[in-house]
């Protein structure tokens, strides 16, 4: 049986969000969709899986309602269900930036860059690409001569705020998953004096699916079951090497020791004998998790 997985955002005033998250969560278990889903005032983030049919009905409904429609959605076609559950709730942010109401995308944000019109820029020399994810995401996969951030979550990115300050003046294109990052993002680079601010429309993902993923070096990191996502069908490079042999590899996994939890680089083999642990330690402590050979451990 064939499934599929849909990526969205959406940034729009809900004001009845709280009662709306309610809503969704009952509908999602209606029609028996998976996935993960949050719902702010400043609008919807999501991914969610299942039968075509139920992604089908799920798009409906969400663009049932006026303020949710002409949502981009990013569809990928799986052998298996990307959740085991549905989890739907209502945050502050649809993304945690730390940043609340001192940025807001629907006001001012980088201007937005389709997939092409990003690879035209890309390697200008008054360019420079930002990749805003955490450490984890671009350490598997980034694209090709980015400058990256020694951020462990998105929170921090306003305090590199001056690690950045010399770039004024250039243009500036960012970039990460699935785009929704990047409007937050965008928008503080603007507010703190940044004038040529662009972000890559619809992510990393996006640009896998309508260009090829051209300069994409190694693998997307996804927050879903698959943890991992090929988008480079051109010049595909691995960029990875396992944590304990050193052999390169593009295989992400969770820690099976649920006090560290780590993601890391780990090969099969390793996987196997250390059975998902990142360290003999981790695999001597009491409560480690069945081996799980896909490396992904749902809470």
């Amino acid at each position: 049986m064939s499934y599929q997985t849909l990526l969205y955002y959406k940034y729009t005033f809900l004001e009845d969000a709280e009662l709306y998250a309610q809503r969704h969560l009952k509908f999602c278990q209606q029609i028996g969709i998976v996935g993960r889903i949050l719902i702010a005032e400043e609008g919807l983030n999501g991914t969610v899986s299942g039968t075509q049919e139920q992604c089908e009905a799920y798009k409906s409904f969400v663009e049932s309602d006026p303020r949710l429609q002409d949502i981009h959605w990013k569809t990928d076609e799986v052998d298996e269900l990307s959740f085991s559950k549905i989890h739907c709730r209502y945050k502050p942010e649809i993304v945690n930036s730390g940043l609340g109401q001192n940025v807001n995308p629907l006001e001012k944000t980088g201007v937005h860059l389709s997939p092409s019109e990003f690879k035209e820029m890309k390697d200008q020399p008054d360019v420079v690409v930002l990749d805003v994810r955490s450490n984890y995401e671009h350490e598997l996969g980034k694209f090709k001569n980015a400058l990256t951030l020694d951020i462990d979550n998105f929170r921090e990115f306003p305090d590199k705020i001056d690690e950045l300050s010399s770039l004024k003046g250039k243009k500036i294109l960012t970039y990460c998953t699935g785009g929704i990052k990047c409007e937050k993002a965008s928008a503080f680079l603007l507010s703190q004096g940044f004038e040529d601010v662009y972000q890559l429309h619809g992510g990393i993902i996006n640009y896998g699916k309508e260009v090829g993923g051209v300069d994409f070096e190694g693998s997307c990191y996804v927050f879903d079951n698959r943890v991992r996502v090929e988008v480079n069908q051109i010049n595909p490079t691995i960029i990875t090497k396992c944590l304990n042999c050193g052999h390169t590899t593009n295989r992400m996994v969770n820690c099976a020791n649920p006090h560290c939890n780590e993601h890391f680089v780990q090969c099969s083999s390793c996987g196997f004998d250390l059975q998902g642990n990142c360290s003999t330690q981790c695999s001597m402590t009491h409560n480690v998790r069945p081996y799980n050979e896909k490396g992904y451990y749902a809470k």
